[in-house]
């Protein structure tokens, strides 16, 4: 167990390193969009599409070209580098994470991503009609004055989280042509398929070797999470008996209208349009469905893992419900855990956030911490024994073509990342 000592730090002023970073971050990112990385849940190899490891076998090159030591990549497009400590103290070993692949929702293909400098506030003509508005994206507000690189309108951009990608190395980069700033090894780890809820599954935490690690997968300036969903899918199956219509009468199961039936037990009150903060919900992600067959497709979600457990009950009990009515068998459900509320396993090691809130303090950065309304790598990291929670990389309206980041809070980020480890490198065992 590490305990934080207070020490004397030799500080770097954060636009020290914005002003040495600039271009260099940028044309970093912007180069990363150029890879189509997209993932897909239709897959079943790893990583799910053979387009990510072109990029993966591009970052572990750079690694190398960057002087870290350690790089490695597996067949199954899992990065893993180290930048070596610098100091004779005994500290631990912490890591940074992200994930390359970008979300199936909308393509990741031949981006073209353009920069704005020193936004007006005013709405933001991307391209072929497509507006990324004021009224419709407020968060804007916030970035006036600000650099901001956003898309063409017909792709996303992957800002999720090359965004994070891009920080983590700047940071390494940055460490290593400061030697003044005394740290200990520093792994860092990039992996596919995040988008599609699989990323950490062959994440090699035992190689990976640290005491605990942070994501860099966040949104806008300040962001930090630690609380997350507990996580299911739920398909449900429907058999039905599909009779011409003429002769129907006590022969017919319409699955179709059985669909209907079953997704209706669901409250109103419980789905994503309706529900905010620690709310959970049931949320229907797809039907396939015809007279003789349907299948519905499910996420269950709360932060409470009582609540969670009685959500798929609940489901069960829906299934039972409707297999009374029509008979046992018509209707089944294969229910699976996905993830759970990483704050159980970060609650005994706090520290870990304790870090972070004063690395942020020391880069200008307010914090925000707030409960993640999805999951994240970390929650599976975490209860993999990697406690990992989760901090900004500046992207904003992630999976679709009005998704932007702002040059200045990436900047933050490197800032934030540095400071992490140079408050870890003077740790007192």
């Amino acid at each position: 167990m590490y305990f934080v000592r207070i020490v004397f730090l030799r500080t770097f002023a954060s636009i020290t390193i914005i002003l040495l970073l600039n271009m260099d971050l940028t044309e970093r990112f912007i180069n990363y969009t150029k890879f189509d990385t997209q993932s897909s849940e239709d897959s079943e190899r790893v990583p799910s599409t053979a387009k990510q490891l072109e990029f993966a076998k591009y970052l572990a090159k750079e690694l190398q070209d960057e002087g870290l030591a350690d790089v490695e990549m597996d067949e199954m497009g899992y990065i893993y580098a180290t930048l070596k400590s610098n100091t004779k103290k005994k500290t631990p070993t912490i890591g940074f994470i992200s994930h390359y692949d970008t979300s199936p929702d909308a393509s990741g293909k031949d981006v073209k991503a353009r920069i704005i400098r020193n936004y007006d506030g005013k709405d933001i003509v991307l391209g072929d009609g497509i507006v990324t508005s004021v009224e419709k994206f407020p968060e804007l507000k916030e970035h006036v004055g600000e650099d901001l690189i956003v898309t063409d309108g017909t792709t996303l951009l992957g800002a999720d989280d090359k965004a994070g990608i891009a920080e983590i190395v700047q940071a390494m980069c940055y460490l290593r042509d400061h030697d003044e700033i005394k740290h200990g090894d520093i792994r860092v780890g990039f992996n596919p398929d995040e988008e599609i809820g699989r990323g950490a599954h062959h994440f090699d935490v035992e190689k990976f070797g640290c005491d605990w690690a942070y994501t860099m997968d966040g949104g806008d300036e300040g962001d930090l999470e630690y609380e997350n969903f507990n996580a299911a899918g739920a398909k449900v199956h429907i058999k039905g008996v599909s009779v011409h219509t003429g002769y129907a009468k006590g022969k017919m199961v319409n699955a179709n209208r059985l669909a209907c039936e079953f997704n209706a037990m669901i409250p109103d009150t419980d789905i994503p349009e309706a529900t905010e903060g620690y709310e959970g919900f049931y949320h229907l992600l797809n039907i396939d469905s015809r007279t003789e067959e349907a299948k519905l497709s499910y996420i269950i979600r709360d932060h409470d893992r009582d609540k969670f457990e009685e959500r798929k009950d609940f489901m069960q009990a829906c299934v039972d419900k409707m297999n009374a009515k029509y008979g046992e068998g018509t209707v089944t459900i294969d229910m699976k855990d996905q993830y759970y509320n990483m704050k159980e396993k970060i609650d005994p090691n706090m520290h870990v956030i304790d870090i972070v809130l004063r690395a942020m303090q020391e880069s200008g950065v307010a914090p925000k911490v707030e409960p993640i309304r999805g999951g994240t790598d970390g929650a599976q990291l975490s209860f993999k024994g990697l406690p990992c929670p989760n901090i900004f990389a500046g992207g904003v309206n992630f999976h679709g073509p009005h998704e932007f980041v702002s040059i200045q809070v990436m900047e933050k980020a490197v800032s934030v990342i540095a400071k992490i480890c140079e408050i870890t490198g003077n740790f007192e065992d």
